[in-house]
């Protein structure tokens, strides 16, 4: 599963500031400079955590119910979402070399055209498995 919803606790600090912590992942709280920047950390947070937990192949814990979650003085308790497909693209940006054989007569065709070779692999890739 790559996409995932789970309540999120924000709790209000000194300034504009937020703390978040997201009580069915243990270990998984975040800050931010205000309401949107916590949101946005608190979107971060989530797919950093899942990830991990999808790569080390543990179980994914069920997110509570909403209403299921007291909280105290001025906190509140708001859903994030995140998408761990789309956080492992962007995350995941580094070049790797591939080798591959072309006719010769394409290959000079190309270099005269000024054809970037990694350019056009990867949008045909992209294209080819729908990413685009």
């Amino acid at each position: 599963m790559a996409k995932y919803i789970y309540p999120a606790i924000f709790t209000p600090e000194e300034g504009e500031k937020y703390s978040i912590c997201f009580p069915d992942l243990s270990g998984c709280y975040t800050c931010g400079d205000n309401l949107a920047d916590g949101m946005e950390m608190a979107q971060d947070a989530l797919a950093l955590m899942l990830t991990h937990l999808e790569d080390e192949k543990r179980k994914i814990p069920a997110p509570s119910a909403i209403n299921s979650l007291s909280v105290e003085n001025n906190a509140f308790v708001t859903y994030i979402s995140c998408d761990t497909t789309v956080y492992r693209r962007l995350m995941n940006n580094a070049a790797v070399k591939k080798t591959l054989s072309i006719p010769s007569w394409l290959n000079d065709s190309a270099i005269a055209a000024g054809i970037n070779f990694s350019q056009v692999l990867q949008d045909a890739l992209m294209q080819q498995l729908h990413l685009s």
